[in-house]
């Protein structure tokens, strides 16, 4: 499990573009040894204003090199079950070279959580998904390992075949 929170990656505060791997902080060298280290992933993100939270996209634009060629799948909740959230998230993971898969689990705050004071907004409350939502979880976690592993050859550089020329 990969929490942002313990990096204490401050707004975007790199001097060069990502794409161009020249990270001046501590705090970036460490996300990018980390997210480097992995092979796929599963994002987790609430909807806030039809979006992902500004944290978790700041993290995801430190780098860039890291994510590519790996494989994504997303769960996301909210009022609606973040399903805009992950919409939006695609689009930013098309934009790193992540491949992400179809399947994704949408919890709805109504339907997928229970609350001990549901008047009170600080109450985070306890996911209790279904079973339906479990199978979609394992059909998921499925994609992502056969994808990641059909992916690994563009990981390696040994591997990996040369770009084209113009």
């Amino acid at each position: 499990m990969v929490d942002i929170a313990a990096y204490g990656l401050p707004l975007l505060d790199e001097p060069v573009p990502a794409a161009f791997g020249r990270y001046a902080h501590a705090h970036t060298r460490r996300w990018a040894q980390t997210i480097g280290a992995l092979d796929g992933f599963v994002f987790v993100t609430p909807e806030y204003n039809r979006s992902v939270p500004a944290a978790l996209k700041n993290a995801i634009d430190f780098l860039y090199a890291e994510w590519h060629h790996k494989a994504a799948g997303f769960v996301g909740y909210g009022v609606h079950g973040g399903l805009r959230a992950v919409e939006h998230l695609r689009h930013v993971m098309a934009e790193v070279k992540i491949a992400d898969v179809q399947t994704q689990l949408v919890l709805a705050m109504f339907t997928d959580f229970t609350f001990t004071d549901p008047t009170d907004p600080t109450d985070p409350g306890t996911c209790t998904p279904s079973a339906r939502q479990e199978s979609t979880l394992v059909t998921m976690l499925d994609e992502i390992i056969a994808w990641s592993q059909a992916l690994k050859p563009l990981r390696d550089p040994s591997t990996a075949p040369e770009p084209l020329s113009a």
